[in-house]
């Protein structure tokens, strides 16, 4: 029998609960404690889901623990990362991997002489929706793909959010936001990326705080809210992605696959489940195809468990370091070229993470 891995969450915010409920269903999964600079919020999730809060340190330093999951905001993303890894623990870090280039590279460096393990979000890469699509194109169902777009367009989480301030500052706005969704599932479905060009804007710079309780506040928006990507990959298909906070209507796909026997429609990257449709050449509708893989309903921390299955095998975890750093440098490298006014080929590249067995049970990923 595979035994537990033990986990502690640093972060106890809007998207901590996921990740606490995560450790309970995952069976590889066994939750420790968590922590949060705000010690009153590490006492309330510990309360609310039957586990103990600590203070940061104490939580890092923990003799039991080998996986810090790490659901602090963007510009702590690398500062934790690499204290855990110094520390000894492997880590998951939510997105992005680390604000800067610089910092997420010392943390795969920092892992790889220490033999540990560096992952991170998303996951939802690893739902049956997409596991579906991953499916449909390894087996030829659209041919050769040669082209893709991904939208996520919005107004911005300043309405729903509690704290948004975040949002419009380094390490937010919709690439750094919403961005990793879509380009580790057009990563994962086609392959890495060689270059990239881009344009961006500011189009509000002020923007105003109508959730609770901050409502009224306002936030200085200091990135750019609407940001266009074209991406070379490096099988020769060309992706156009298009991320926005400043869209109050649209009726765009997430995303789409255009291949040379068909198109694919792909779910939401945000999410793990369907519906998936395609179209053969010659179709003149979309046909819904029934989802292969399991993980349909919201699966957050598949990755984490996948990455303790992986540490006790000795196998590649599937969202790696490897892979959350090709996405950072590819959202770094789109807002470069609409600054700089050129084209940029990426330095990093990835292979494309394995795909799911389609009978694995829900709440085991190895068998």
């Amino acid at each position: 029998m595979t035994s537990k891995v033990n986990v502690g969450i640093i972060g106890c915010g809007n998207i901590s609960p996921v990740y606490f409920r995560a450790c309970k269903w995952l069976e590889i999964l066994n939750l420790v404690g968590c922590a949060d600079l705000d010690k009153s919020r590490a006492e309330s999730r510990a309360r609310e889901f039957d586990t103990h809060a600590f203070d940061v340190e104490a939580l890092l330093t923990h003799p039991d623990i080998q996986i810090i999951i790490n659901l602090t905001i963007p510009k702590a993303h690398g500062e934790i990362g690499i204290a855990a890894l110094e520390a000894g623990k492997s880590v998951y870090n939510e997105k992005p991997l680390a604000l800067s280039r610089e910092e997420a590279q010392r943390m795969l460096a920092l892992a790889q002489a220490k033999g540990l393990r560096v992952g991170g979000a998303p996951d939802t890469f690893m739902g049956a929706g997409i596991q579906t699509c991953r499916k449909l194109i390894d087996e030829g169902a659209i041919g050769q793909p040669i082209a893709a777009t991904a939208f996520m367009l919005c107004h911005g989480h300043e309405s729903w959010h509690p704290n948004p301030e975040f949002y419009y500052q380094p390490g937010g706005g919709p690439m750094f936001d919403m961005g990793p969704y879509y380009l580790t599932a057009l990563v994962t479905l086609i392959g890495p990326v060689r270059r990239v060009t881009g344009s961006a804007r500011i189009t509000f710079p002020e923007r105003t705080i109508t959730s609770q309780p901050k409502h009224g506040q306002k936030i200085t928006v200091q990135v750019p809210t609407h940001v266009t990507g074209l991406l070379d990959f490096a099988s020769g298909a060309i992706g156009t992605i298009v991320t926005s906070f400043d869209v109050w209507k649209h009726s765009m796909p997430c995303i789409e696959i255009y291949g040379s026997e068909g198109s694919l429609q792909v779910p939401d990257p945000n999410g793990f489940g369907g519906p998936v449709y395609l179209a053969k050449a010659g179709e003149a509708e979309w046909r819904e195809v029934p989802l292969t893989h399991p993980y349909s309903r919201q699966s957050r921390g598949l990755g984490v468990a996948d990455m303790a299955y992986a540490m006790q095998s000795g196998r590649p975890h599937r969202a790696s370091g490897e892979l959350t750093y090709h996405v950072l440098d590819i959202m770094h490298a789109i807002h470069e070229a609409s600054a700089e006014g050129r084209h940029i080929q990426l330095q990093s590249t990835c292979e494309r993470p394995v795909p799911l067995p389609t009978d694995i049970r829900e709440g085991i990923l190895d068998p």
